[in-house]
């Protein structure tokens, strides 16, 4: 029985823990990013943004959570009933799973596994299932319709994404995002001479790469100037549109925690993770997730003033900058990659 608790029952509950304490900061931390995100937006436009309620209005998302959570649920009498409550559910469940693998510092990882970046595109794959669920079952013309662009964008838009991981995972060697993470530690800077720095990470000798991948997470997570799936000039807020109270909020949270596992992808595979700027000892005393919080929050900062000051493109404008521009783009640099890697004795 001692054999039975120790090797099943205690680790079990370990991970629950684990999994409870780490949602729960996700779900605290979404909370201020998307505050954030109005604030963004507001200071571009000259105003003030949310200020009301709280402190500079910092429990501005905890009422709207609130105010979502008291409201009313209405379904449409035409809708399939369980698809259009299972729709949402099943957004931000998947969003929710992918961070099982995210590691936050070094050991700070619930799944610790040797295939976690291959996870996570099949968890961000299976994210557009949620939107097509929602935009079918609403039986109405513009969410559908949503819900079929959604889909063309997010599948045009992992194909790049794809061809990019395989450009890193060339120079890594691994698949496990804690190796990406390590891997970054040497590079183009301790090859010149110099100790431990930004220039080490993969950002520099992959850049046109981490260029294609955050503007193709702009595309796969629905943001501007992508976000045609919920363009309200011609599809009325999108597959969303036929959503409120705490459904709609569901969908919300789904979308804003794929814009927050993005950013941790991108701060993984392009700015070191949780390493400091520069390896020296008074930044190596800064805890490793201070680092990667701070990074990923300058990630999404980018990602906010995008949507502040770049138009939305056309939909022929998306599909053309996917197949036409990034797909042989990422091909190139894979091959080139390659190469480079091969003949200078470094694969």
């Amino acid at each position: 029985m001692d054999g039975f608790f120790s090797t099943y029952v205690w680790p079990a509950a370990i991970m629950i823990g684990q999994t409870l304490l780490l949602l729960v900061a996700l779900l605290i931390f979404i909370a201020y990013i998307l505050l954030a995100d109005r604030k963004i937006w507001a200071a571009v436009q000259l105003r003030r943004g949310p200020n009301v309620v709280g402190p500079f209005g910092l429990f501005q998302s905890f009422a709207d959570l609130l105010k979502f959570v008291v409201k009313e649920p209405v379904i449409p009498a035409s809708a399939n009933k369980v698809l259009f409550l299972l729709a949402p559910l099943v957004t931000v469940t998947l969003a929710l799973a992918a961070w099982a693998v995210v590691p936050l510092n070094e050991n700070w990882v619930i799944a610790n596994i040797n295939v976690g970046i291959l996870y996570v595109l099949a968890i961000s794959s299976l994210e557009v299932y949620g939107i097509i669920m929602g935009g079918w079952a609403s039986n109405s013309k513009y969410p559908f319709l949503s819900a079929l662009r959604s889909a063309a964008q997010m599948v045009s838009y992992e194909v790049s994404i794809g061809f990019v991981i395989v450009t890193v995972l060339l120079c890594v060697g691994s698949l496990n995002l804690t190796d990406i993470v390590n891997s970054q530690r040497d590079g183009l800077g301790t090859m010149i001479g110099l100790p431990g720095s930004f220039l080490d990470w993969y950002w520099l000798p992959l850049f046109p790469m981490f260029i294609v991948f955050f503007i193709s997470a702009l595309a796969e997570t629905n943001r501007p100037p992508f976000d045609l799936v919920e363009a309200e000039s011609e599809l009325v807020a999108g597959f969303m549109v036929e959503y409120g109270s705490t459904p709609y909020m569901m969908f919300m949270l789904g979308e804003y925690a794929a814009i927050c596992l993005m950013c941790a992808l991108t701060t993984i595979l392009f700015l070191g993770g949780w390493l400091p700027p520069v390896d020296v000892w008074f930044l190596n005393w800064v805890p490793g997730i201070i680092w990667f919080v701070l990074k990923a929050t300058l990630v999404f900062f980018m990602i906010a003033m995008v949507k502040a000051f770049v138009p939305r493109y056309r939909y022929d404008q998306l599909m053309r900058l996917g197949w036409k521009v990034f797909l042989p783009l990422s091909l190139v640099m894979v091959f080139l990659v390659a190469v480079t890697l091969k003949l200078g004795g470094w694969a």
